[in-house]
């Protein structure tokens, strides 16, 4: 099972508004491609790499273009926990989104 908690589906969608602003056509192929590939963690959740702000074995990251989708093994599957772009320290700013829903 692959869950989005609300703080990144806002990610996802503030993700998509901003690269909307230049090109729709943009925003959705890469809002498109950040979602396919959080469901590849359905079958491989422990593909992306730990999270090197943290250095938890059960926060992980991919990189999807220039972005980092952050994730948390949990039992039954992965819970996403965020979508930053991938310059930015997790830890700036995204501290809640750890928390558990």
């Amino acid at each position: 099972m692959v869950k989005w908690t609300i703080p990144a589906k806002e990610d996802l969608k503030q993700i998509h508004d901003y690269i909307a602003r230049d090109s729709k056509f943009y925003a959705k192929k890469v809002s498109a491609e950040i979602v396919e590939r959080s469901k590849e963690l359905k079958e491989f959740p422990e593909m992306g790499r730990i999270v090197p702000e943290i250095g938890t074995p059960d926060i992980r990251e991919l990189f999807v273009y220039s972005y980092r989708l952050v994730y948390e093994l949990i039992p039954n599957g992965v819970q996403i926990l965020a979508v930053i772009h991938g310059k930015q320290n997790f830890l700036h700013g995204n501290s809640d989104k750890l928390r558990k829903e």
